[in-house]
C-alpha cells in the first residue's frame, strides 16, 4: 500500500519556485560550489519530515499515553515469554 503523501524526490516532477535568501549566504554557497537548489530541497524535505512527525505525535498522543498507562499497570504483553 503506497502512501499518498509520500514524496519521491527522484521521479517527482520538478517545478520552479522562487526562494529568497540572504545575499551573503547565497554568495558563500556559490563560492563553495554548493548546489543551491539541491540544498534547498534537502532542507525543505527535512522540515517536511519533522513537521509530519510532530503532527503524527500530536494526533496520536492520547493513544500513546493510553498504551503507556496500560503497560505501566499490566506490564508488557507476552512478557512472560521473553528470554532476556
Amino acid at each position: 500500500m503506497s502512501n499518498p503523501d509520500a514524496i519521491d524526490r527522484k521521479t517527482d516532477v520538478r517545478r520552479p519556485a522562487n526562494v529568497t535568501l540572504p545575499e551573503s549566504l547565497l554568495r558563500t554557497a556559490r563560492a563553495l560550489k554548493i548546489n543551491v537548489s539541491q540544498a534547498c530541497e534537502q532542507g525543505l524535505a527535512a522540515e517536511v519530515a519533522k513537521t509530519r512527525a510532530r503532527r503524527w505525535l500530536e494526533a496520536n498522543s492520547s493513544a500513546i499515553d493510553a498504551w503507556n498507562a496500560h503497560v505501566e499497570e499490566h506490564g508488557l504483553p507476552l512478557a512472560e515469554y521473553r528470554q532476556f
